[in-house]
């Protein structure tokens, strides 16, 4: 893993690129798209072994494991007429994108990898779920804070679907920063306050020793303010609600294009 290769410098790209080389081990070199031309430029500023190609076939040709990371928009634009020999890895991060229409597109039969990086790539603290298993990709991941290799793209596009929730939550705390100030709060300390809250939420999850209903007991009292919530607003018709809103993701994942 000596060399890597980066189609699509947006923020899974940047995202990508410092945790590989901000970590304590020896960086690869990394070859970047000018897709994306600022960051790209600001991250070969920032690291030494990080460079701009011309264009995506140099990011190609100098790479051994090249990760595609453009917007599925974009993705026949971005990769028309691109030659991938057969001795390269290609990760393919492209949400919605299968394997088999990458293949198609590119004409290799070099061995395509899917996989869900999400922003703490960065600082090498999220694990990142793929299909199929490839040792090189494996220990791409690992080194970026974990790999969980996934049996087929079925089971993928559960994984995908499950990060489709992440804005959803952002918005959430949002709203509660919006109540408080509805109710007097100054906007700046109701979203001091509501960060922390949650940052420490986010530190619990990592007592894998408890199950995530095990970590919500423990932060409930019969009858208290957890509860309340819980029971009048999350209830049995939201939990409803978001599992057809799931279900309906993955209807949309799983259906080829």
């Amino acid at each position: 893993m000596k060399r890597i290769g980066v189609i699509g410098v947006g923020e899974i790209g940047r995202a990508l690129v410092t945790g590989l080389c901000d970590g304590g081990d020896e960086p690869p070199e990394v070859f970047l798209s000018p897709r994306g031309a600022r960051t790209a430029a600001e991250l070969s500023a920032r690291h030494e072994g990080v460079q701009v190609c011309a264009d995506n076939q140099e990011v190609v040709d100098r790479s051994d494991v090249v990760i595609i990371a453009v917007r599925r928009q974009d993705r026949h634009e971005a990769l028309a007429g691109l030659r991938v020999d057969d001795d390269k890895v290609v990760v393919n991060v492209m949400a919605g994108v299968a394997n088999d229409e990458l293949r198609r597109t590119l004409a290799t039969d070099a061995p395509l990898i899917r996989a869900i990086p999400l922003p703490a790539v960065r600082e090498r603290r999220s694990v990142t779920v793929i299909c199929p298993t490839h040792p090189v990709v494996d220990a791409l991941f690992e080194r970026l804070g974990g790999v969980l290799p996934v049996a087929d793209e079925v089971a993928f596009n559960v994984f995908s679907a499950l990060t489709g929730t992440l804005t959803a939550h952002y918005s959430y705390l949002a709203t509660l920063t919006s109540w408080a100030a509805d109710q007097g709060i100054a906007p700046g300390d109701a979203d001091r306050y509501v960060r922390g809250l949650f940052q420490g939420v986010g530190r619990a999850l990592s007592d894998e020793t408890r199950s995530l209903h095990q970590l919500a007991a423990d932060h409930e009292t019969p009858g208290g303010n957890n509860e309340r919530v819980r029971t009048t607003w999350f209830g049995p018709d939201n939990s409803d609600a978001l599992h057809k809103a799931l279900d309906g993701l993955l209807t949309h994942l799983n259906r080829p294009e």
